[in-house]
């Protein structure tokens, strides 16, 4: 697993660096050596520590991020969050790691606008049916998820309704 640090307002020591490697290395049986693993520690003004932990798979992107008044504490629940996304979703994240159907997800790119968009994210649209695009989703802890649908080939957004199911925007001439 290769581990890419990026840090604000904290100073990365070796003794922190070996604690995350350590933590993180219970998720080495799940993940390839060369999987990349983004991990950014940030401390806010009043003492609280943000860690969040992002491993890029085949296919799925698995995110976790916590706050607390200790940093190793954060890095723990951090953690702990990955294990329980990779145990709750074995069964679907084996059967994409095995048959390999989709591709790493693109670099996001980030750009500021002249009009009130405070941020503007560029995604690769990758075909996948809705119950996968509903499984990424909940990987990554969104509240909607765009995606291109593998039957009608559409720009479809999954999203989470407040009754706790999801629902499913498709454009008027997508053939369903």
């Amino acid at each position: 697993m290769k581990i890419v640090y990026a840090t604000k307002n904290i100073d990365l020591t070796a003794k922190i660096e070996a604690y995350t490697e350590k933590k993180l290395g219970k998720l080495a049986k799940f993940v390839a050596d060369d999987t990349q693993t983004n991990v950014v520690l940030r401390r806010e003004k009043g003492g609280r520590d943000i860690v969040e932990i992002t491993i890029y798979l085949p296919g799925v992107v698995l995110r976790a991020e916590e706050t607390t008044d200790d940093l190793f504490a954060s890095i723990d629940a951090c953690a702990e969050k990955l294990i329980r996304q990779i145990r709750r979703h074995r069964t679907r994240l084996e059967k994409r790691l095995r048959v390999d159907a989709f591709e790493l997800p693109g670099e996001m790119e980030i750009e500021e606008s002249e009009v009130a968009v405070a941020r503007v994210k560029k995604v690769a649209l990758k075909p996948m049916t809705p119950e996968d695009a509903a499984a990424q989703m909940e990987l990554l802890g969104h509240s909607f998820y765009m995606f291109l649908d593998e039957k009608t080939n559409a720009t479809c957004v999954i999203y989470r309704r407040n009754d706790g199911g999801f629902g499913l925007l498709v454009p008027e001439d997508a053939q369903m």
